[in-house]
């Protein structure tokens, strides 16, 4: 039996979680083993939830503190808290692992065996990773090295690669370094952050399932990462969204579907910002009534809008004027009769 069926059992047919062995050699019931795990956002949900619904034994739920979020700056849960709190799991958020001594020594009392990390979003000191037995493995939505860092779905999208993958990994001193122990690769197609981060988010939960009990009864060789072929990311900000109407629209289509919802990608219209949070690219030479075109000049063909780049046109779909709400393109058309024939900055 696989892994997998075996999770759909304890979903479906409500399997004791203390019949169940960790398949291999260990000897270990999957309730045996303490997990403590570290994550955050969306992304990290479905790998906790697999968790639970296998039967291991979580410990306890590591996350960021809560934050003040959108216009009205209202205190939330981290989707990850919010999960384990409906779990009953007992939730920590430290504002520094490394200033922290109180709370580490509160880590080594829990005396995990395993710890799981999900996009928890600070780098793991050292002395924390000495603490478990089997120390610390990363879900990292990347094909390793590629990619390290902290936008690695974002960066795939924005530089236009036809593919991408989660990798498991061994956590070391040193960011997204450590050795691999499983890979699967994924499709980007034309996909969007949010849709292709739900699609690696859910990979990435199926095989952390089948990692872990490879993992412990040593079914897995260790892959160290060719250091040299390491590539890097950053965390984006406001300014890597302002699009460039002179680039192809190719780039700028990337570029939308990488940086929505956040930091999002926008222009200047009538001195000011205008959103466009989705686009097509169309990339065949529209059938046209005015002689000229010109590049970020908005024109409109037979009810449909078009801004064209350097190298073909983008299509909007759904924009956002500075103070407005996000609205359809036709929408906001009809509200702002003048966008159309106008030069976007």
């Amino acid at each position: 039996m696989k892994v997998r069926d075996i999770i759909y059992e304890v979903n479906y047919k409500r399997q004791s979680q203390l019949e169940l062995l960790l398949p291999g050699k260990t000897g270990l019931m999957v309730n045996d083993l303490k997990i403590i795990f570290f994550g955050t956002p969306d992304f990290a949900v479905p790998a906790l939830k697999s968790l639970i619904n296998f039967g291991y034994n979580i410990e306890a739920v590591i996350t960021q503190p809560e934050k003040p979020v959108g216009r009205a700056k209202v205190i939330l849960p981290s989707p990850v808290k919010k999960t384990a709190l409906e779990h009953t799991i007992k939730v920590f958020e430290p504002h520094s692992l490394k200033k922290d001594e109180e709370f580490f020594k509160q880590f080594k009392h829990l005396n995990p065996d395993l710890c799981v990390v999900a996009a928890y979003g600070k780098i793991i000191p050292s002395q924390y990773l000495e603490v478990p037995k089997y120390g610390f493995i990363n879900i990292h939505p990347s094909l390793l090295p590629k990619y390290r860092g902290p936008s690695p779905i974002q960066t795939a999208i924005l530089n236009g690669d036809d593919e991408t993958g989660v990798t498991i990994m061994k956590v070391d001193s040193e960011v997204d370094h450590g050795p691999t122990l499983s890979f699967v690769k994924h499709s980007v197609s034309n996909k969007d952050y949010k849709e292709l981060e739900s699609e690696l988010a859910k990979l990435g939960a199926e095989l952390l399932i089948d990692t872990i009990s490879k993992y412990l009864n040593g079914e897995i060789k260790r892959q160290e990462q060719d250091h040299s072929q390491a590539t890097f990311t950053k965390m984006f900000s406001h300014e890597d969204g302002k699009i460039d109407w002179n680039k192809p629209a190719e780039k700028t289509y990337n570029q939308i579907r990488a940086l929505n919802p956040e930091p999002g990608t926008w222009t200047i219209w009538n001195s000011k910002v205008l959103k466009i949070i989705k686009a097509k690219i169309y990339d065949k030479q529209p059938y046209h009534e005015h002689e000229n075109i010109y590049i970020g000049v908005v024109y409109k063909e037979n009810g449909d809008v078009f801004i064209p780049c350097s190298v073909s046109h983008i299509e909007p779909e759904i924009v956002q004027l500075e103070g407005k709400k996000a609205v359809d393109i036709k929408s906001f058309v009809n509200g702002q009769p003048k966008f159309v024939g106008s030069k976007l900055e």
